[in-house]
Formats: structure tokens, C-alpha cells, sequence
């Protein structure tokens, strides 16, 4: 196995040798956050790190026109990772890329890409990104065909354990798959919904945890395919019960400092965490349809379920967008409750970063903190309050998107264009659709 995560090409190809690997399967993912992957031979991968492995970028989702389709894949050493559930002899491992253009210079709509300009922006203003995601997902029964169905695996609970969490070995041999591979697990348990668990992140930089976000859902899905379940990370596959989230912690770090931290303060905030809270809470609205965005993500954002949808924060109420943990000092973070697993995490982080240095750089003022149950307040007294709420579906997310300049600007026209043109067309194929609520509700009676 390797023993520490390789760095440089030349580690990588010294892990090749002594592991036996034969194949490298070079990964990238497309505007929408689904994972591209082709193999390799290991013996090409030297070459590949000079040259880049070309491919149609016509035939990815919100990538090239057909007249200008060919791109390269840039291997980058640092995320090369072995494949444990794969055989020891003859082993195969993964690396992530970067796409660039023929003539070698980063492709502008490669969501990797994005989130290095936002990451380079932070660098300017003195500060790096560190994040914790929590990811929750399903574990559900396969058919006698394999196919996917949503038949739960248990009926547990928050934290239950065997036999109401009878998919435990399931998320333990993908614990061990993940450290085998150098992630770095904070917490693995079962989560509140029937056949629902949580795998969380330790905290790290931006740039690698969300390259761990993309690779942690391929072992997810392989692993429990392989011990004949099906793992969806679908925000709301069912329908009375809790949905799938993706709380996002993340904190700034200057001079190896945590920027969020002020020991001076009543509450431990410094004033930088105040303004990128303000920032977080002014674009919210505007890059919905990138945090949360499918037409099921809206089915989880509904009262009575623990999503947040009210556009507050809070240092300890769990029914704000934003709640501020209690930890302090290098642990001070603020966690945004809203995204879902279905999104792209490199955009997805991408619009969080920019947000947050907007509101850095204009001194954004925070409003007051929220410590009342805002599920328990009438709309008077949000309208009062001056609450306001997340787009209540995808086409009012879309619309929210269409009309930022802001989320044009982290995107880039390339990427922010093609973004829209892909969710719109998803957003009017459903709304074409009749569906299965509507038959039940109107057939027997109109």
C-alpha cells in the first residue's frame, strides 16, 4: 500500500512500481458535478504528466462545441490514490486532472479550475480555505436484477447501531476503503432518516477536500454495490423523512491563524467572520441553483424536516442557514446547512469562497444572530424580522442565478452559460412531465 499520499510525479511513479499497479483511471468531473473517467495503462502515465491525455470535450455535459472538442487532461501527483477494493496484483488506482486547452492553457469551464481562481483570489487578501463537509446518504436494497430500489436496509435512527443499523458493515468497509486511501475521517454513523448514514470530513483545504468529496462518492457507490446495496445520494429519495445534505463547515486561516476567531468578542467572532457571514446571506439566494441544484433538492428545503431555509444565522439555533458550532480558536467555523450532496463541490465551494471574501473586502455588516425557532414563527414575523427564504424550487433558484452578475463572475460566462442552459432544460423536461401526486390527486375526482 502506499504509505503517505503521494506529492510529486516522481512519488507517483515510485507507487506504481512498488504496488504493481497496471491501470490508472484519470478522473475529472463535468459542469454538474458527474465524474468522467477513463483508463489508462500505468506505464502511459509518465507521458501523461508531460503531455496530457487528450479526450472530446464535446461529449461532456457544458463542455466544447463539436468544431473545437479536443482537450487534455493534466494529471495532477497529488491525487493519485489506490483503488483498496480492487485486487492487490495488478492493482488500479485513480488520479484526478486538470483540462486544459491544445494549446496548453487551463480550460475556463473545468470546474476544478473555478474553484482555483476563487482559491487564488483568497490567496490575494491573505487567506487560505479549510473546509469539513458532512455528506449523508442512502443505503438501499438492490432488485433481483440489480437494479436500484428504494427498499430500506433498516429501520434505525440518529446514531442507532446493530441490529436497527444493519448497513453498518457496509459503511465500515467504506471507512477503512477511505483511510486506505489517506482520508482523513472525523465522524461515520447512522443518520436520522430509515437506511440513512453520514460520513464527515476533517477539516482541510479546499482544493483536496473537495476532490475527496468527488472520489468519496465513487467508493461510496462502488463499495456498497459490490456488497449488493445501492447508495444514492439523492437529496430527498423518500417521501416523510429526512433528506440528504451536505452541511458545509468552513473557516479562513491568515499567518496560520484562524481568521473567524477573536478571543476579545462576547461570542468568539472577529469581525471577518462577521463580514464573510453577510456575504454568505447577501448571495445565498443568487448560487441556490448551484448548492442545491436539482429539482429534487427543493423536496428536502421544506419545513419540518431539520433543512435550513430561512436566510439567518445563528451561533447554536439549528434552524438557521447558518449556524456558528460552539468550538473556538482554531476550530471557530461557520457552517452553511443548505447544500446538498447532488451539487458540484467544486463550484459549489467556489460561490461559498467568493461570497464570503465579498463580504471581507466590503465590510459587509452582518444582521443580528437568530435564537428563536424560526420554524415556530408566522410569516408576519419573519416579514417583521426581515427574513427571507430560499428559492422554493429550481426554476425560482435558476432565475435567482440568471440575474446575478456576482455568480456570473465566479463561473465565468463559459461555465455559467452552459451551467444555466443544462438546468433550464432539466427544469422544463420535469415540468412536462405528469407525475405520479397528480394522478393520485385529480384522476378519480376531475
Amino acid at each position: 500500500m502506499v504509505k503517505a499520499n503521494p506529492v510529486t510525479k516522481e512519488d507517483v511513479l515510485q507507487a506504481i512500481a512498488e504496488n504493481d499497479v497496471k491501470f490508472i483511471r484519470t478522473q475529472f468531473t463535468d459542469t454538474l458535478g458527474m465524474i468522467k473517467s477513463w483508463a489508462i495503462p500505468a506505464e502511459d502515465l509518465e507521458g501523461a504528466f508531460e503531455d496530457g491525455v487528450m479526450f472530446d470535450g464535446s461529449s461532456i455535459e457544458g463542455f466544447t462545441r463539436i468544431e473545437e472538442s479536443d482537450m487534455f487532461l493534466m494529471p495532477d501527483p497529488t491525487t493519485f490514490r489506490l483503488l483498496p477494493w480492487r485486487p492487490k496484483e495488478g492493482a488500479v488506482a485513480r488520479i484526478i486532472g486538470d483540462v486544459a486547452k491544445p494549446d496548453g492553457t487551463p480550460f475556463d469551464g473545468d470546474p476544478r479550475y473555478v474553484l482555483k481562481r476563487a482559491v487564488a483570489e483568497a490567496e490575494k487578501m491573505g487567506f487560505t480555505m479549510n473546509i469539513g463537509p458532512e455528506l449523508e446518504f442512502f443505503l438501499f436494497e438492490l432488485d433481483d436484477k440489480g437494479h436500484p430500489t428504494t427498499n430500506l436496509t433498516d429501520k434505525g435512527g440518529y446514531f442507532d447501531f446493530a441490529p436497527l443499523d444493519k448497513a453498518q458493515d457496509v459503511r465500515r468497509a467504506i471507512d477503512f476503503a477511505l483511510e486506505d486511501m489517506g482520508f482523513k475521517i472525523e465522524a461515520s454513523h447512522h443518520e436520522v432518516a430509515p437506511s440513512q448514514h453520514e460520513i464527515n470530513f476533517r477539516f482541510g483545504d479546499v482544493l483536496t477536500t473537495c476532490d475527496n468529496i468527488v472520489t468519496f462518492k465513487y467508493v461510496v457507490k462502488s463499495i456498497a454495490y459490490h456488497m449488493g446495496y445501492y447508495a444514492t445520494f439523492m437529496p430527498k429519495p423518500l417521501f416523510g423523512v429526512n433528506g440528504s445534505g451536505m452541511h458545509s463547515n468552513q473557516s479562513l486561516m491568515s499567518d496560520g491563524k484562524n481568521a473567524f476567531y477573536d478571543a476579545e468578542t462576547p461570542d468568539g467572532l472577529s469581525s471577518t467572520a462577521k463580514h464573510y457571514i453577510a456575504g454568505l446571506l447577501k448571495h445565498v439566494r443568487d448560487f441556490a441553483a448551484i448548492t442545491n441544484p436539482t429539482v429534487n433538492s427543493y423536496k428536502r428545503l421544506v419545513p419540518g424536516y431539520e433543512a435550513p431555509i430561512y436566510c439567518t444565522w445563528s451561533a447554536s439555533n439549528r434552524s438557521s442557514l447558518i449556524r456558528i458550532p460552539a468550538s473556538r480558536g482554531l476550530g471557530t467555523r461557520v457552517e452553511l446547512r443548505c447544500p446538498d450532496p447532488s451539487c458540484n463541490p467544486y463550484l459549489a465551494f467556489a460561490a461559498q469562497l467568493r461570497a464570503g471574501l465579498d463580504g471581507i473586502k466590503n465590510e459587509l455588516e452582518a444582521p443580528a444572530s437568530t435564537d428563536v425557532n424560526i420554524f415556530k414563527l408566522t410569516e408576519e414575523d419573519r416579514i417583521e424580522r426581515g427574513i427571507d427564504s430560499l428559492p422554493g424550487n429550481l426554476k425560482e433558484a435558476i432565475d435567482c442565478m440568471t440575474d446575478s452578475v456576482f455568480v456570473k463572475e465566479v463561473l465565468g460566462n463559459h461555465a455559467f452559460e452552459n451551467y444555466l442552459e443544462a438546468k433550464n432544460s432539466e427544469w422544463n423536461n420535469y415540468k412536462a412531465q405528469v407525475h405520479q401526486w397528480e394522478l393520485d390527486t385529480y384522476l378519480s375526482i376531475l
